[in-house]
């Protein structure tokens, strides 16, 4: 009987920590979801929206050029920064984890996560300002006499995948180096000592015990990478609009809500998918 009562209110209190977050989840997330999802199934006439229950706007987004351009566009740059954000933060967080002395560790990470620290839209102004025709890049580039004219790198896809490098390796470096640190030593000495080379202790050991960390910040670079707006905004311009992009343009010059909430509900699929595609790794215990 005092074990039950006990349990009771350990279930109790339980449901009390977990209440709120359900409560918060629900309320901004759980609805909003449904009212868009049913927005999606609208069409606009003239001004007005009306709700006709039916999937003309994922067929037209179908048949669009231009809409699912943006959604090719959007995969294309993040993949491309997801790739070379990994190529770059697992050296640096390897060299962070075993290279540094440990008293050093901690201000390494902090020097890491520097970029973390300023605003998402002063990193991107700042980077629109090294790569413009004026830019820090073409000047030292002409007086080094490399170039006769400057380079366009602003406004383009190129500076794009640059300004998002540079915010997603950070956030990359943390989650590698998280389980490098994690990693018994006596896992690679064993290796060795069974003949493996520094190659294959990398290869067969290293790396499958640090593919989670790298699984976790490839997911979260893609999550946030293909719903930005604001850096293709700023430093892509609008030679070739990404997802978000044309979702801005639904909302601000159309005023087309239903096709906005469609290709919300599309974006929202895709990354469903690539979590799905990530589930086996983020997942991954150590045992």
């Amino acid at each position: 009987m005092a074990t039950a009562s006990l349990e009771t209110r350990e279930n109790r209190r339980a449901w009390g920590f977990v209440t709120p977050a359900l409560l918060w989840t629900v309320a901004f997330f759980v609805i909003p979801f449904i009212v868009m999802a049913a927005i999606s199934l609208a069409t606009r006439k003239g001004r007005e929206i009306v709700m006709a229950w039916n999937f003309d706007n994922y067929i037209e987004f179908f048949e669009k050029a231009h809409l699912l351009k943006g959604l090719f566009v959007s995969l294309e740059i993040t993949f491309t920064v997801t790739i070379i954000s990994v190529i770059l933060a697992y050296p640096l967080a390897w060299i962070i984890a075993e290279r540094v002395p440990q008293k050093w560790q901690r201000m390494a990470l902090i020097m890491a996560i520097l970029p973390f620290w300023t605003s998402y839209v002063v990193r991107s102004y700042s980077w629109l300002l090294v790569l413009a025709q004026n830019g820090v890049i073409n000047n030292t580039l002409v007086y080094l006499g490399v170039i006769s004219e400057p380079l366009e790198l602003a406004s383009t896809r190129t500076a794009t995948v640059i300004g998002f490098v540079h915010f997603f390796v950070m956030l990359l470096t943390l989650t590698i180096y998280a389980n490098l640190v994690q990693m018994p030593p006596n896992y690679r000495r064993a290796a060795a000592d069974l003949g493996a080379n520094g190659f294959q202790v990398f290869w067969h050991v290293v790396l499958p015990l640090t593919l989670p960390g790298i699984m976790v910040g490839a997911f979260l670079t893609f999550v946030l990478c293909i719903g930005d707006y604001i850096t293709p905004q700023i430093l892509g311009g609008n030679n070739e609009l990404a997802l978000p992009q044309v979702i801005m343009l639904q909302l601000g010059r159309r005023a087309d809500f239903p096709m906005a909430a469609t290709l919300s509900i599309i974006l929202m699929v895709v990354v469903t998918m690539a979590y799905i595609a990530c589930a086996r790794w983020l997942k991954m215990e150590r045992t």
